[in-house]
């Protein structure tokens, strides 16, 4: 047994202290406000997410709060027209063993919260910020704001895109600032006409913009986020933004997304950053999970559910068999099947962001006619890579699935 600091107490945070909790060591989850809980509103999660919410114990209680999609469609959002739809039924599910579905992002937080709570190895602390951290051979010891210090035998810094670990572990200052500005709101369903109301994640694509838009919370709420590549190059996070101001910022859009976006009263705005890919997650007893390791931009979808991923991983990894002495070399094992993985969706998102959401002219017209091109399974197999995961040392079952042709 292994007494295992988390430095974090979001979605990664919360997953890591689950998956290493269930291997009989201690875990303790220091979170730097003042209380456990999670702000935001809609979250995307493939069936690689259910496949480790399933590992980690909560999948069923995700799946009684989840809406599940019947199908992805990327539109034009200056004419309104339909250019690809992936179905995500029968033969989606079929293939991926899970469906794909939206959650308000504090039901999948709360989910992991309560599971936490009943977890006999793990304890929660709030108002813990993490500082920095020291290491001998002995163990590593945690320096918190307040004076205070922790020692464990390992340290896992989910500690998010700022991450204090991570600045001492990698040291590659600020995160990356994308260009993009992206403004969100949720509307009580009864306020969206009855025409609007779509079981799918429609997103609406333009020259240097995109409009999303979900249900969230059971079908009770539209989740609605309008994003502009306008060039942004300081952070923002959650800052009011004036109604007018953001009609006035998507000239040429179509009827449809223009309705969508007039029915929202309030919106809040953000910034996107992202990091470039490391080869360093771990220094001795500490390493890094989540989005502290690898953030994201939005476009593939996939920042939580990488997240969750890195949970079970590293959960397998670190097993009964772990001790003081051997936990470096465990994390290191982990880093080496993470950091590929986690770099790839990293680019891609970038690339999907440039590519699909908000190409402009010839580079349009190009997206349309390869879009228009492929079939519903060529689209499945486009997204095989990511929604396919499933950690090859599960059960028998499992890794027959995992190994099987798609």
């Amino acid at each position: 047994m292994a007494r295992i600091i988390v430095a974090g107490g979001g979605i990664g945070g919360l997953a890591a202290a689950l998956g290493v909790a269930a291997q009989g060591h201690h875990v303790t989850v220091l979170e730097r406000r003042s209380a456990f809980e999670e702000l935001g509103a809609g979250i995307q999660l493939g069936p690689n997410a259910f496949w480790a919410l399933d590992r980690l114990g909560v999948g069923e209680g995700v799946r009684a709060q989840a809406v599940f999609i019947d199908e992805l469609r990327l539109m034009d959002g200056t004419s309104d027209a339909c250019l690809a739809r992936m179905p995500l039924t029968d033969a989606y599910r079929a293939r991926f063993g899970n469906p794909y579905a939206v959650v308000h992002r504090g039901d999948l937080y709360e989910a992991l919260l309560s599971a936490c709570r009943a977890a006999p190895g793990v304890t929660l602390t709030a108002g813990a910020a993490v500082t920095g951290y020291t290491q001998d051979a002995a163990g590593v010891t945690v320096a918190l704001a307040g004076g205070e210090t922790l020692t464990g035998d390992a340290l896992i810094g989910a500690d998010g895109i700022r991450s204090v670990v991570r600045a001492q572990l990698v040291g590659d200052g600020d995160p990356r600032v994308s260009g993009h500005t992206i403004y969100r709101s949720v509307i009580p369903i009864e306020k969206v006409p009855e025409d609007l109301r779509f079981n799918a994640v429609t997103l609406w694509a333009g020259p240097a913009w995109h409009v999303v838009h979900y249900t969230i919370g059971g079908g009770r709420f539209l989740n609605l986020a309008a994003t502009r590549d306008d060039g942004a190059t300081v952070p923002v996070a959650g800052d009011p933004a004036e109604r007018d101001r953001v009609l006035a910022e998507f000239p040429g859009l179509g009827d449809v997304p223009r309705k969508l976006l007039e029915l929202a009263e309030e919106w809040r705005t953000w910034v996107l950053c992202d990091r470039d890919p490391v080869g360093t997650w771990t220094d001795g007893r500490v390493a890094l999970l989540g989005d502290a390791a690898h953030p994201m931009l939005q476009y593939a979808a996939q920042g939580a559910c990488m997240a969750l991923e890195d949970a079970v991983v590293l959960g397998r990894l670190l097993d009964r068999e772990t001790g003081p002495d051997t936990v470096a070399t465990r994390l290191e094992k982990y880093a080496a099947e993470r950091r590929d993985r986690t770099a790839e969706a990293q680019l891609v998102a970038r690339e999907m962001g440039r590519q699909l959401y908000h190409a402009a002219g010839d580079a349009a017209r190009a997206r349309d006619a390869m879009l228009a091109a492929l079939s519903e399974s060529d689209l499945h197999g486009k997204v095989d890579w990511l929604h396919g995961f499933r950690d090859a040392d599960g059960s028998p079952e499992e890794a027959a699935a995992a190994a099987a042709p798609r």
